[in-house]
């Protein structure tokens, strides 16, 4: 890269999100790990640093303003941000019904994975809209695509949290698309796959490396690339 550019990773300090910092860090980028746990972001940190990679630490929660205030603050001390990956995400608890959910639980979910990303996102557009080449990516899941919910109506497990939560969230991604398109900013959904990590307990039959590589390609798409999108390994995927 002729210029030094800077992205912001958020959830980054384990799984998907560690990877996709370190795909960044090995394109070029300087990498905000961001995360709210200090120990573990730290410890990201300084493994992505022992592999010669740019990084540094982003103390980060979305769920709370005053640290979303501080992170912008911190970018853009260090010049401001041109690409941000809103990875971070819960499950909001074990498989459910929809009958049984308890609400304070998809409330949790949602302040995670759909006003989370709105207020990093929000809080950060006037950096990303002064960048060159500025990028959005949401990591979002197969789930939350309505097509694949009508073509799979016996789902062997009911995730009525976290699955109602990647649907919002993929509206969302349309939404900022719709507004930002022609200001240069592209924003796409990325689908890892069926990922082994914390949130599934390991279960999923990819790996985090491989679940990050449509983030990154999102993350790093040429100024003609598609926005408004939502895009798995294999190609584009129906809302």
């Amino acid at each position: 890269m002729s210029e030094q550019r800077t992205a912001l990773v958020t959830g980054a300090n384990k799984g998907i999100g560690y990877e996709v910092a370190a795909g960044l860090g090995r394109r070029g980028f300087s990498v905000g790990v961001g995360a709210r746990d200090a120990a573990r972001r730290e410890e990201a940190v300084g493994k992505l640093r022992a592999e010669g990679l740019d990084v540094f630490g982003v103390p980060l929660d979305v769920t709370s303003g005053d640290s979303v205030r501080d992170a912008v603050e911190l970018l853009a001390a260090r010049g401001g941000l041109h690409v941000l990956v809103n990875n971070a995400g819960i499950t909001g608890g074990p498989p459910a019904l929809p009958s049984e959910l308890e609400v304070d639980r998809l409330r949790s979910a949602v302040e995670t994975n759909v006003l989370g990303v709105v207020r990093v996102t929000n809080a950060f557009l006037p950096q990303l809209r002064a960048a060159a080449s500025p990028r959005i990516v949401c990591t979002s899941s197969r789930l939350g695509s309505f097509a694949y919910q009508a073509e799979n109506p016996d789902p062997p497990v009911f995730w009525a949290t976290y699955t109602p939560t990647k649907a919002f969230l993929n509206a969302v991604v349309v939404q900022y698309a719709q507004e930002l398109r022609g200001t240069g900013i592209l924003v796409n959904a990325a689908c890892p796959g069926y990922t082994a990590t914390d949130l599934n307990d390991f279960a999923g039959h990819r790996t985090p490396a491989q679940g990050a590589e449509v983030v990154v390609r999102l993350a790093t798409l040429p100024d003609d690339g598609p926005t408004g999108g939502f895009f798995a390994e294999e190609g584009e995927l129906p809302w």
